[in-house]
């Protein structure tokens, strides 16, 4: 069936899907070169604290907390193509909306709490957005793609969300290059913010081209419509009509089965802990904080950025390696193989803390973490978040999980200008532990799903419920 497949069709529909990622990334990391102007425009004027910044800093994963408890009931009420629709949205009101808080009611050049406030809106709109595209576009790759490329397919969403980081460094660098500081904190801040609408609409434009889910059509009992587009994915209409005789079978097997826990409660548990796992090792604190960790690693504000660019660069080669690997090796050994790198990256920064050395090996180790990372836990977890929920109640575990996701994210990331402060030694030690634990979880709980059908996955948590 390989031969026959329609690849290009495939490929079609996972690229304009992917492009979510794209913007969950962009949005996510666009704060990283506006970090500096936010805090004098907004905290610093205000006189206010570090628990503002790190509020304000991660204001988006509010939302993206709210985005990823609504994706469950958007993908199941309007679909998954539509909830796409609405992120696009979204996405847009965000980046025009934080760009020029001040629009309306406020003067521009004097800030207020109400300002903060609104500036906060905005973000958090925007992080609604992140969160129903965070969990519904790898549902989407993953109900629309052939079980033996599934993997691969899932994972360039991950990529997708690094390019997207990897970009805006690149639009802040472009827009901060050979700028005052002082055009920054006034202006170039607002361009940075503002260039995420773009992205946006193409993204909202190319979703009118694609289809919905089979499996969603089915659950909607349009069954013909099911039935064409798997025909068109897989040039082959008796294959067709067997991957829907599957569908049909799991989905209508069981009535209980719409019942949160009618697989039992471990495969919600190893959800939320892929999930908690992903966060509580740190990454997000490296990505958004990245140009202000090498600032205080002396770097000036330019090589700062410069120096983020080269981490996004690592990012996206060491994603595609996921990418390339995941469907041969299989999930489990390459979230182990991750662990323990993530682990030697944090714990080799947490001992250079504790001896008050800054320097290239500092760096060396950021890169070791990151790379680590990128090529296991980044991109799998987001695959088996898409595959390992039976399709009864994958709308409402996925969300469940990518929540779980967000309000760590949140947590981790809020906290960590509060943490550092304490000790840098401290911070990055416990994200080097987390590290460890996560390495003990995968080994202990987490199936290996490598090559096998979503309705095959079902079958086996149906076994051990």
């Amino acid at each position: 069936m390989k031969q026959k497949r329609n690849s290009l069709y495939i490929f079609s529909i996972t690229l304009v899907a992917a492009i979510g990622g794209l913007l969950f990334g962009y949005d996510t990391a666009v704060i990283s070169g506006a970090e500096a102007s936010i805090r004098l425009y907004f905290i610093d004027s205000l006189g206010l604290g570090s628990l503002a910044h790190g509020a304000t800093i991660s204001s988006a994963l509010i939302g993206c907390i709210i985005g990823g408890f609504l994706s469950g009931y958007f993908a199941s009420k309007f679909g998954r193509k539509n909830s796409l629709m609405v992120a696009a949205i979204l996405f847009i009101v965000s980046a025009l909306g934080a760009s020029y808080p001040e629009f309306l009611f406020f003067t521009k050049g004097e800030p207020t709490i109400s300002l903060l406030l609104a500036f906060n809106v905005y973000r958090i709109i925007g992080g609604i957005g992140v969160g129903l595209a965070s969990a519904i576009c790898p549902m989407y790759i993953g109900e629309i793609a052939p079980a033996d490329i599934r993997g691969r397919l899932v994972s360039f969403n991950q990529f997708m969300i690094i390019f997207g980081m990897l970009v805006v460094y690149f639009v802040n660098w472009g827009i901060a290059n050979g700028q005052t500081l002082e055009w920054i904190n006034d202006v170039g801040w607002r361009y940075m913010f503002a260039s995420g609408a773009i992205p946006a609409l193409l993204f909202g434009m190319l979703l009118l081209f694609v289809p919905e889910t089979p499996r969603y059509l089915v659950i909607q009992n349009q069954d013909d419509k099911a039935l064409a587009i798997l025909t068109k994915i897989n040039n082959s209409p008796s294959e067709a009509k067997s991957i829907l005789s599957e569908i049909k079978k799991t989905i209508n097997m069981n009535v209980s089965s719409e019942k949160l826990f009618a697989y039992g409660k471990l495969v919600i548990v190893v959800g939320v802990l892929l999930s908690v796992f992903q966060q509580f090792v740190g990454i997000n604190v490296a990505l958004y904080y990245a140009p202000h960790i090498f600032e205080s690693m002396g770097a000036a504000k330019d090589a700062s950025m410069l120096q983020a660019i080269v981490m996004g660069l690592v990012n996206v080669i060491f994603t595609v390696v996921a990418i390339v690997t995941v469907d041969r090796w299989g999930r489990k050994p390459l979230l182990i193989t991750g662990s323990v790198g993530m682990a030697i990256g944090m714990f080799g920064v947490a001992g250079l803390a504790f001896s008050n050395i800054i320097g290239i090996s500092t760096l060396i180790f950021i890169i070791i973490y990151t790379a680590s990372f990128m090529m296991s836990w980044g991109p799998i977890c987001w695959v088996l978040i898409s595959e390992i929920f039976p399709n009864k109640i994958r709308g409402q575990a996925v969300a469940i999980a990518v929540a779980a996701q967000w309000a760590a994210n949140y947590l981790i990331s809020s906290t960590y200008p509060m943490m550092m402060e304490y000790s840098g030694g401290l911070t990055y030690g416990f994200y080097g532990l987390m590290s460890v634990l996560s390495a003990v979880f995968v080994w202990k709980l987490v199936p290996e799903t490598k090559g096998k059908t979503l309705e095959e996955m079902e079958t086996a948590w149906g076994k051990s419920a």
